[in-house]
């Protein structure tokens, strides 16, 4: 394959329609705005306009707050860990930490840390090592005969 021989795949690209070009193109005239009233003519934005009274949500009290420093984290299930060991893609009998989670591709980037929570089965061995977990998967990992380590401050919730 050459530069010159690279093709999007058919159907990926679409051109542009182009409107009010001649009545043979059949977006000509009113290229598809109909017949007079406000929305036929340009510089409209009636989105959220109600006929000049206070629009509803303007009205309305805000709420709530995003907090600026909040923490996120990569979440990873149990199941998933236990199919990424099957087809092992992680190694069940060295200690499983982050960084073994991202260089396996379970996780994509670390981000503030990993978090496990406890949906699907887990029926490995395994010594976990993550940032935070719930109490539901520790007990799931513990149940198994493995252990799960919270690393950080960020203890089970």
């Amino acid at each position: 394959m050459k530069l010159n021989e690279l093709r999007d795949n058919p159907g990926a690209t679409k051109r542009k329609k182009r409107v009010g070009r001649g009545p043979g193109s059949g977006m000509g005239k009113t290229a598809g705005r109909g017949i007079k009233g406000q929305k036929s003519r340009s510089g409209v934005a009636i989105k959220g306009f109600e006929g000049g009274q206070m629009p509803i949500y303007q009205r309305l009290p805000k709420r709530g707050f995003t907090k600026p420093n909040r923490k996120k984290f990569a979440v990873v299930n149990l199941g998933l860990i236990q199919k990424f060991v099957d087809d092992g893609k992680l190694d069940a009998k060295k200690a499983i930490t982050e960084d073994a989670l991202v260089e396996s591709g379970l996780v994509r980037r670390k981000l503030d840390g990993v978090r496990v929570l406890a949906k699907g089965e887990i029926s490995a061995k395994l010594t976990l090592e993550v940032t935070g977990a719930s109490k539901s998967a520790v007990e799931a990992v513990e149940k198994a005969g493995g252990s799960l380590t919270v690393t950080t401050a960020q203890a089970a919730e």
